[in-house]
């Protein structure tokens, strides 16, 4: 009988510590099946944030490093330059990349550093308890603004795509979701991409992929996604921002 499906390789048999819902299973699971599709499973290194996803490492069948908050693409550039034949990637929430760690993907973009950031945007910080990110949305309620994000107070949401496509040394740069089978598909497809333009040597890739945070955002699974396409997709259109090898 023919295989019509089966588990990657790329992930290991430990169950998830993510909440019901959340999409960062989906997301590794994305990861996985890239590195594998690619035939990179022995050529490649992870770089884990500290977040939701602290724990990456367990879940990625591969070498993985621990980086301080914010610093992933400073510990990837350090991997790349070290180790140039191997695909080096971080995996990077919100309130790790577009807040502590804004200075470090600016610098490491600007830089062309040939590495593959994965961004994983749901508008909210997880792990430490719902607070308001960078990336929350005007008027979204979280444990620290509870009447909803104030622009005139806070300012408007990050939007990390469309600032870092300005940057020379990026050369891909797009925004995907998980709250559907379709957008799934393509979100697979971006990471592959920026994948084969990192082993290629092209240069700083970025994939931002839109995530669900149901536990944080106070709604069901279901919910979430409903919420996630009403909400979030207006604010971060999806779509490639830059892709110097489609020019």
């Amino acid at each position: 009988m023919a295989v019509v499906f089966e588990k990657t390789k790329m992930l290991t048999d430990a169950p998830y510590h993510y909440c019901p819902g959340c999409n960062h299973g989906i997301a590794h699971r994305l990861v996985a099946e890239s590195i594998e599709d690619l035939g990179l499973t022995n050529n490649v290194v992870g770089v884990a944030p500290v977040g939701c996803s602290v724990f990456a490492y367990n879940y990625f069948n591969c070498d993985m490093y621990e980086a301080p908050h914010g610093r992933a693409p400073a510990v990837a550039t350090g991997l790349k330059r070290v180790l140039p034949e191997s695909l080096i990637f971080t995996y990077q929430g919100d309130g790790d990349l577009a807040s502590i760690g804004t200075n470090e993907v600016v610098h490491a973009a600007h830089r062309g550093e040939n590495i593959s950031v994965i961004f994983i945007n749901n508008a909210i910080y997880g792990m430490t308890g719902g607070q308001m990110a960078p990336t929350t949305l005007v008027g979204q309620k979280t444990t620290t603004s509870p009447y909803g994000r104030d622009e005139a107070t806070c300012g408007a949401p990050i939007k990390v795509c469309e600032m870092l496509a300005q940057i020379p040394g990026t050369y891909y740069a797009e925004r995907v979701a998980m709250n559907t089978n379709a957008n799934i598909m393509k979100a697979k497809k971006a990471i592959t991409k920026a994948f084969k333009y990192q082993m290629e040597g092209r240069g700083f890739t970025i994939v931002e992929l839109l995530s669900t945070c149901p536990t944080n955002w106070g709604l069901s699974p279901v919910e979430s996604l409903k919420w996630l396409e009403e909400n979030m997709i207006p604010y971060y259109p999806l779509g490639v921002y830059k892709d110097k090898g489609a020019e």
